[in-house]
């Protein structure tokens, strides 16, 4: 099959080949053959290929878990050479190196007026039709590779979050914090530090404007820190009132500590759920499944606090993953 000219920007640099030859007459584990699991740079793409390779395992095949394979672009090339069967990625993140002039911002309707309700007690605002990040992502899929259930539960966005001192006195809200923007001096992390696959946010295009579309939240004394550590210092340390992070403040090391994430129902950022990318044709229908039950379980809480232990304590991902299934029965 031809692979669409469409890995677009960030994998064209790195994706020479234009073509993607798929065995179609039999999958790997049909045929007695390995799936391969890759894993980029870093801990918690560790994690998600041992919980998938687990899982898979778990059906009967034979699975291997390919790791430190580099960035995202790296990923889409070992995909379109066949050295790996399977990725797991951040919709979003994945999303933008597909298409980077989409504007999906939120998950799908259901999901997401279902976690703004239950951080905020309010409705996300209406989306049109086709306009969710999953939709959009199914659609810039080139040919040949293609997704399964993606794990509404993790939600790996930015967080907007406030000094314990502020959380006090402002709305935990970006919809009713709005109107007090324009009075906080905000911090603004780049680089890569919580998420080393995810590029280092531009601090106009990808945190003030959509903070002042999204809400109206016109952020005007801000200063831009180079980690999300300096960040959360600089904010118990009293020097700023509240920041906005490259990844869920529960990444810290140590996790949030005294800060106060501020709820984004609306989606300024725009969504991050876990999702399996894999090459068409390699995983059976009971594969597959087992995929969507592993989406169904996983949350955010228990994918952070495995990617802390992984990377701080230097626990072996291998052994994460399996008391995981195990606690889920998967």
């Amino acid at each position: 099959m031809e692979l669409a000219a469409s890995l677009r920007t960030a994998a064209r640099a790195v994706l020479a080949v234009t073509a993607l030859t798929l065995v179609v007459s039999c999958s790997h584990s049909e045929s007695g053959g390995t799936i391969t699991v890759g894993a980029g740079s870093s801990a918690q793409s560790d994690l998600i290929a041992e919980i998938y390779a687990g899982a898979l395992a778990r059906t009967g095949a034979h699975t291997v878990v390919s790791a430190r394979l580099g960035g995202r672009p790296d990923l889409l090339a070992a995909l379109d050479a066949d050295r790996v069967t399977l990725v797991g990625d951040d919709s979003g993140d994945l999303l933008t190196a597909l298409d980077p002039r989409s504007t999906a911002r939120i998950p799908d309707p259901e999901s997401a007026a279902a976690q703004a309700s239950e951080a905020t007690g309010t409705t996300v605002a209406q989306a049109e039709p086709g306009s969710s990040v999953s939709d959009a992502l199914s659609r810039a899929l080139p040919e040949g590779l293609a997704i399964s259930d993606i794990a509404d539960g993790t939600d790996l966005r930015p967080d907007f979050v406030l000094s314990a001192a502020q959380a006090a006195r402002l709305p935990h809200s970006l919809k009713d914090l709005a109107a007090h923007c324009g009075e906080l001096t905000v911090g603004i992390a780049t680089g890569s530090e919580l998420d080393p696959l995810r590029p280092g946010p531009n601090p106009q295009r990808d945190v003030l404007t959509p903070l002042r579309q999204v809400y109206g939240c016109d952020i005007t004394h801000y200063t831009i820190y180079h980690s999300d550590t300096a960040l959360r210092d600089a904010l118990q340390g009293g020097r700023i009132q509240a920041g906005v992070l490259t990844a869920p403040a529960t990444l810290l090391p140590g996790g949030p500590g005294d800060l106060v994430v501020a709820a984004d129902p609306d989606y300024a950022f725009r969504a991050q759920n876990i999702v399996p990318l894999f090459r068409q044709g390699s995983l059976t229908g009971t594969q597959i499944k087992k995929l969507n039950y592993v989406a169904g379980e996983l949350t955010t809480a228990d994918l952070t606090t495995l990617t802390r232990r992984l990377r701080d304590e230097h626990a072996s991902a291998a052994d994460l993953a399996r008391g995981w299934l195990d606690e889920h029965d998967l």
